[in-house]
């Protein structure tokens, strides 16, 4: 169980300009930490994974495995255990001999290997299966297969590349549960791919989201859903009403600003956001902080229903406040409510976030 450590990494790719795939990456996993690498598709998370692999080489930077410089190790010297997507199993051999694979290419002797590869298969709950052929396997346990194969060589880290994106999503959830069930188990140091927000929420100790190469901010999940950084990881996590209000006055860690249609509120803020009187606050609020007004609430906004969508779990409303859309997810919208109709909603000002461009 080691940290592993990206110091201004980055990765340029020649093929149609100079582009920069990762641009001065800066992260820090802890020892036995579940990280994940969250963002869009082409956002550089999975480049940064197979540096991290020793796939690629950085262009510029270091990367460092409890404070050993690996930046030029081949994978083969790294002593990962990587997941791929596909899964990269071969078909013409039994799930054991899947497993062995790596301890194989290792020359670790055959009971060792036949001890390690029924400890892993265990560990994956697939206890009984090593002569079955892997097309009589279904998905989820060609996934866990995978897994298996890359925790029997021992690996001092865990890296797994959108591992359950083929999967169907009940058997997605399921599967995640597994995965950090096993990295827990184990202690493992994993650092996990995803551009699913869903899963990077319920499986992450950690995670960096992000965007164009650079990431955008690292945090706990609560930080990054409740205290998001910018406008972009305010919308990519979930669902988020991003507001252009203006400041009406400052201090160092809240914001006075004016609400559409009237009224003024006081917004959380980070601490140097450096916005003063007059100046244009963007200002997040999550749809489910949304109120609607009940009978005498005070600064209410009045708004008009301009979409409804019934989910099961809650109804979107989109309202046009003054103007400004406004988005709302309740779980107590009366069944009557219309496009067209009038609604009073509060904004919380405890809910209301200061964000970055």
């Amino acid at each position: 169980m080691i940290d592993v450590t990206l110091e201004s990494v980055s990765k340029r790719f020649a093929r149609g300009g100079d582009v920069a795939a990762v641009d001065d990456v800066d992260l820090t996993i802890a020892a036995g930490e579940f990280f994940t690498l969250l963002g869009p598709s082409g956002c550089g998370k999975t480049t940064t994974l197979r540096m991290v692999a020793g796939f690629y080489f950085p262009t510029s930077g270091h990367i460092r495995f409890g404070g050993e410089d690996v930046t030029r190790r081949p994978p083969n010297k790294r002593d990962t255990g990587m997941v791929f997507q596909n899964y990269a199993l071969f078909p013409h051999m039994s799930v054991a001999q899947n497993v062995a694979y790596g301890l194989k290419i290792r020359k670790v002797g055959r009971a060792e290997s036949a001890r390690r590869v029924d400890e892993a298969l265990a560990q994956v709950h697939l206890g009984g299966y090593g002569t079955r052929r892997i097309d009589e396997l279904s998905g989820g346990q060609q996934q866990r297969v995978a897994l298996a194969r890359a925790l029997v060589i021992r690996p001092r880290t865990l890296l797994l590349d959108e591992p359950l994106s083929n999967l169907d999503a009940k058997l997605r959830e399921e599967t995640r549960a597994e995965i950090r069930r096993i990295q827990r188990d184990a202690g493992l140091t994993s650092i996990y791919v995803t551009h699913d927000q869903a899963e990077a929420m319920a499986m992450s100790d950690r995670i960096a989201v992000m965007e164009s190469g650079r990431v955008r901010q690292v945090g706990s999940p609560q930080e990054i859903y409740h205290r998001p950084a910018t406008t972009f990881v305010a919308r990519f996590i979930g669902r988020s009403n991003v507001l252009s209000l203006p400041v009406l006055g400052a201090t160092d860690t809240t914001v006075d600003v004016g609400l559409p249609g009237g009224g003024r509120a006081t917004a959380k803020a980070p601490e140097g956001h450096g916005l003063t009187e007059n100046d244009t606050a963007l200002v997040s609020i999550r749809p489910e902080h949304v109120a609607l007004a009940r009978p005498g609430d005070k600064d209410t906004l009045p708004g008009q229903v301009t979409d409804v969508e019934f989910t099961g779990m809650s109804t979107n409303l989109t309202l046009d406040v003054a103007g400004t859309t406004v988005n709302v997810s309740a779980i107590d919208v009366p069944a009557t409510v219309a496009v067209g109709d009038r609604l009073e909603v509060r904004l919380p000002a405890d809910r209301m976030w200061v964000v970055r461009p």
